[in-house]
């Protein structure tokens, strides 16, 4: 089964604010190493969860040390009020079919 490294960051936003923490959202240049993202909206639109899913523990380790991450970082931060993150790695689990 194929390992997969996963950074997942959940965070709660100002009240109507989404549209605007979704621009400052997306990372600009795309970071090496990265290989697949996902985002995740409550349905109030106050809540966020993106998934990245990566080459290595150190490809995204070096992407969160990086100036292009602490830009949109600072961009994002008018519209946070609650931040949680976490890296894990793990592997797809295999669902019966009934």
């Amino acid at each position: 089964m194929e390992e997969h490294f996963v950074w997942v960051t959940t965070r709660r936003i100002q009240p109507g604010t989404l549209e605007e923490f979704e621009r400052a959202w997306r990372p600009a240049p795309y970071p090496q190493g990265l290989r697949r993202a996902f985002a995740y909206w409550s349905e109030d639109g106050q809540e966020i969860t993106g998934m990245s899913f990566w080459d290595s523990k150190e490809a995204c380790d070096s992407w969160r040390a990086s100036e292009p991450e602490a830009q949109r970082r600072a961009a994002m931060a008018p519209y946070v009020v609650q931040e949680r993150e976490g890296f894990y790695h793990g592997r797809e689990l295999a669902v019966s079919r009934r």
